[in-house]
């Protein structure tokens, strides 16, 4: 006997039209074609989804890729390649049935090949996130037939379909038996998606196009849409004012001006669709060596920074203190853990007794966008007050993401996603087996525990109702030991026009939109 996994009143709200969640003056139904213009910051450094994983690239290129699923705001999984899917009766074995009429950009036809191939190798390889969950729960993926494929499991694994669902599928017949990293196809991206990759002008835009045999009846409804790369933060509200783009994308413009350009009433401003990322900002450490090497010193510096400071500051109070690994609105949250309220004695304390002989650690700058760089502004301040010394180090996106690659750094800022569960967006920071040299959203900073890697392998495949008490301790440890400095839990709105329909129709918000999205008034 197997169990149905798949959601019939999702499928209507995803193929059907209608929306998970409604825009303002919604009209009655979409209207097809016209014109998008998003402005998106930083530039990505690429648009191959499966190799990079930086927040620019994911705005972009969901639209082109495709994963299984998608997910609605409660975190239900919505088909996308995966028509449906049953769990068989011991709960070891996923078998995915396969999207039929499906393409990729380059008219090849989509098959289970592809998804075998995705998932057993080339995602293997590359991808931090699925790795380490391949690598450790997953006995066998096999092609059934050409519409159908099966995921063995070594153990249960709770949350295998939030894990699956993230993971784009990549076109087999453009990768296999190539060197990934530096196939000429990263540079022009081939997809099943609802847009089709069309130009990269780089410094200025990159512009995708309606796929017309997209699998979807009657979607994607918009023709085009351009992402710009518009060089600071004040001339993307100017552009937004001027009717130059209709999107600012999260991170994109000020905080400041978001209140500002929201008093508009032909403009909207959302949060949603945030609601599988759940993200969570921190100061990446290296800890392999130096004065970060040292816990006690570490505790003092998450004593020495004004977190709430530099959330009400730079951030106009968008965004939530962190209190450890996982964000409150994370399965298996705990506030039961050791926490670090601002306090400079207690850091010069903390400092002094581990030793630090005032040697200077590089704080590499996170080149997103100008708030970053006053954060590490604040920073260096807030450690400077108790006796720190910081050198600020700054670098392009590709130069920041090199270097993280390559350890090459002390501090930094990083965000990460927790998807729903810790054993896929959260343990990947910590476990030593995800210590690898060239993959910068990792474990780069070196942290190493045995008894956590033990606990986080033992949540991870725990029936449900046991893992609530081993990702308790974990956090305990953690939150003690700080392989990280925790910031802030971050909101992250969305500013458009208000004739801009169904952009925010899925947990991952503007990531996918261009799958729903239309126009009120065509262009």
């Amino acid at each position: 006997m197997r169990k149905s996994l798949s959601i019939v009143a999702a499928v209507a709200g995803l193929l059907l039209g209608s929306s998970f969640l409604a825009s303002p003056a919604q009209a009655s139904e979409p209207v097809q074609g016209g014109v998008l213009h998003v402005a998106i910051a930083p530039e990505p450094p690429g648009l191959m989804m499966g190799l990079v994983q930086n927040a620019p690239t994911l705005q972009i290129a969901p639209n082109i890729y495709e994963g299984l699923v998608t997910y609605a705001p409660d975190l239900t999984p919505v088909p996308l390649l995966a028509e449906s899917w049953t769990l068989s009766e011991d709960e070891l074995v996923y078998t995915f049935h396969l999207r039929r009429g499906a393409t990729w950009h380059d008219g090849a036809p989509f098959t289970a090949a592809d998804v075998v191939f995705t998932l057993d190798v080339f995602l293997r390889e590359v991808h931090p996130r699925w790795r380490p969950i391949v690598n450790t729960q997953v006995e066998q993926i096999t092609a059934v037939d050409d519409h159908t494929v099966e995921i063995r499991l070594k153990q249960k694994f709770d949350p295998l379909t939030l894990a699956i669902g993230d993971m784009p599928i990549i076109p087999r017949h453009i990768y296999e038996g190539t060197e990934f990293r530096t196939n000429p196809a990263n540079n022009t991206p081939v997809g099943t998606g609802p847009m089709k990759f069309k130009e990269w002008r780089s410094g200025s835009f990159v512009h995708l196009v309606r796929n017309e045999d997209y699998y979807m009846e009657g979607k994607p409804h918009l023709d085009e849409v351009f992402y710009h790369f518009i060089p600071d933060a004040a001339s993307r509200a100017v552009a937004y004012e001027a009717g130059t783009v209709d999107v600012l994308a999260p991170n994109s413009v000020e905080y400041f001006e978001i209140a500002r350009l929201g008093r508009d009433p032909d403009t909207c401003v959302t949060s949603n669709g945030w609601e599988l990322f759940s993200p969570l900002t921190f100061v990446h450490l290296n800890v392999r060596n130096g004065p970060l090497a040292s816990k006690e010193f570490r505790q003092g510096l998450m004593h020495a920074m004004d977190r709430q400071f530099a959330i009400d500051a730079l951030w106009e109070g968008y965004g939530r203190l962190a209190t450890g690994p996982v964000a409150s609105t994370t399965r298996f949250f705990s506030d039961q853990v050791r926490t670090y309220e601002f306090d400079r004695d207690k850091a010069r304390e903390l400092i002094a007794a581990s030793g630090y002989d005032g040697e200077p650690v590089r704080f590499l700058v996170l080149p997103y966008a100008e708030v970053w760089t006053r954060w590490a502004e604040i920073i260096r301040e807030n450690l400077e007050e108790v006796g720190v010394k910081v050198e600020l180090v700054t670098t392009d996106v590709a130069g920041w993401t090199e270097r993280m690659g390559n350890w090459d750094f002390d501090m930094t800022h990083q965000t990460f996603y927790q998807f729903g569960d810790p054993a896929i967006g959260v343990a990947r920071l910590y476990i030593s087996s995800n210590i690898i040299k060239g993959t910068p959203f990792a474990n780069v900073g070196g942290y190493s525990n045995e008894e956590v890697d033990a606990l986080f392998a033992e949540a991870a495949t725990a029936p449900r109702d046991e893992r609530e008490a081993i990702y308790q301790r974990v956090q305990e440890l953690l939150t003690e030991e700080v392989p990280v400095l925790w910031l802030m839990e971050d909101e992250k709105p969305t500013v458009y026009r208000c004739d801009v329909q169904d952009l925010i129709t899925t947990a991952v918000g503007i990531n996918d939109a261009m799958r729903n999205a239309w126009r009120a008034k065509a262009d």
